[in-house]
Formats: C-alpha cells, structure tokens, sequence
C-alpha cells in the first residue's frame, strides 16, 4: 500500500501533531516501489481531544489523501500539506527529504465543551508555512525497511499565535507480511513563546465567576513528546491498487510548563489519546 496520510478534522490535526511530519511516509509492502503518478484516498472514522490538553474526546470522521505527481511526493496529514521536492535514485539505501509544509491548525477556534475553558474565548485560526526536511536508511535491518529522521519548521503567518512549532521525528517503517505494513513513529514538539501564550495561558479574571486561576508561561519550551502506530493492509487482488485497511493508535504527553497550564492541568489532562481506522483506495 502507498504511504499513507490525511486526517481532514481539526482535533485529528492537533493530535497528529504528535509525529506528523513522520506519520505515514514508507508505508509499503515488500518490493520497489511503483513508478509514475499514484494517489491513495480514503474514509475513516475515529476519536481525539476536543483540544490540546483537554480530557473531552469525540468520534469523528477522517480521510487519507496522498501520492506523487509529476515526480513529487505530497501527503495530507492533518489539515497540512508535506511535500517532498527530492527524487531518490532508484536501488538507493539513502533517503533525502525535503519540501515545503503549510498547515492550517484549528485548536480552540469552535465550540469547546468544557465550560471553564470555553469561557476563555475562541482563538483565532492559524496558518502555519515551513520546511520539512530529514534523511533515511533504506534496509536499516531488514531489505525492506526504513529508518529517518526528519525535522520540520512552521510558523504562524496568519496573527493567530506568531511563533515558531518546530517538530524532530524518528520514524521506523517495516513490512508485517507481504500486503500489510507497521511504521511505529517517535516525536517531540518546540513551540515558542506567542504558541504557549496562545493556547495555555489564562489571563485574570475580576470577580467572583473566575472559571479556572490565573497562569503565564515562562516562554518558548518542548510542549510535548508522543508515539503514534500506523498500520496498513492490502484488501484488493493486487498489492497498491484497489482497496485497502488504514488503522492507527497515538498517545502524546504534554510537559512541564504546559502540563502545569490549568487549562490542563484542572480542566483537562496532559494525556492525549488518539485512535483511527477507515478503508482507502489507491490507483
């Protein structure tokens, strides 16, 4: 099966923010890789926080959307758009990765079902543009398996929180049979000091409806560090075409001084949880 990505709602963003410059690259059954254009879509359904550091979680749908076109390499993962401009030569054991990423990050900008943290506000939508770029090993253990590293840079360009999410990711990707495949991914997220004011401070409140204590972040810091497992299977006749399974289960952890944020601290939980699966198809 093609590498795999996509998660079309907001929280599915969010939360794949976890690894998502790793999350589906690679993910493909034991052989070279297809020649010329191809293109994976599919439908899921899942669950995740309502928001980053809330315990609320909803059951949601969600998509996958990649592929390469004209010789470059696109996948939807969340509500961004990775894309890597650098062809590989064929039978070569060593990846390059590099391309533009625009994200568009939706945390806290609709309804919030905690009343503490909805009396807050809303927070205006991010656009966020950057780079990702890493390098891999191709039979890193085995003849068909992968291991990268990547990092990827974005910034807010749209007013919403104007600072800097910087990801680094590990990532192993290794077949489970010859129609099925596993990519276990392991990440960290930086943000700066407008993102951690944004999202996880609360300002005063006067009077006696104060929903949640005042609290202010010490500036830019590692918010969080998170696993996701994706696994993939062919259903169809032949290997990357036709119908296909997509499941993947996430755990992140928020730290420090964003753990220590009311928001998640009293009103939610720093343990983030995510859980998708759907069927693709891929032509």
């Amino acid at each position: 099966m093609p590498r795999l990505a996509l998660y079309l709602t907001a929280p599915f963003g969010a939360m794949l923010g976890i690894a998502q410059p790793a999350l589906a690259q690679d993910a493909r059954p034991v052989g070279p890789p297809p020649a010329g254009d191809r293109v994976t879509i599919g439908l899921g359904l899942g669950t995740s926080a309502d928001y980053e550091g809330s315990d609320d979680y909803r059951l949601q749908p969600g998509g996958i959307l990649q592929g390469r076109l004209g010789g470059i390499d696109f996948q939807m993962r969340g509500l961004n758009l990775y894309t890597d401009l650098i062809a590989d030569k064929p039978g070569s054991r060593t990846q390059f990765k590099l391309g533009p990423v625009v994200q568009v990050r939706l945390d806290r900008t609709g309804t919030i079902k905690d009343p503490r943290v909805a009396q807050l506000g809303s927070r205006k939508t991010a656009v966020e543009l950057g780079l990702n770029a890493g390098i891999g090993l191709r039979g890193a253990l085995i003849p068909p398996d992968s291991l990268s590293f990547e990092v990827s840079y974005l910034h807010d360009v749209a007013g919403a929180h104007r600072s800097a999410v910087v990801t680094p990711s590990i990532n192993y990707a290794t077949p489970v049979s010859a129609r099925a495949f596993a990519r276990l991914s392991v990440s960290a997220d930086h943000v700066g000091a407008g993102y951690a004011r944004t999202y996880f401070d609360v300002a005063p409140v006067a009077g006696p409806a104060v929903p949640l204590p005042a609290y202010a972040t010490r500036g830019a810091g590692w918010k969080s560090v998170g696993t996701t497992l994706l696994y993939t299977r062919d259903l169809g006749g032949e290997p990357r075409k036709g119908l296909g399974l997509f499941a993947l289960a996430g755990y992140k952890r928020l730290l420090g001084q964003f753990a220590d944020s009311p928001i998640v601290r009293d009103a939610g939980s720093a343990s983030q949880g995510l859980g998708v699966i759907g069927l693709s198809y891929s032509f």
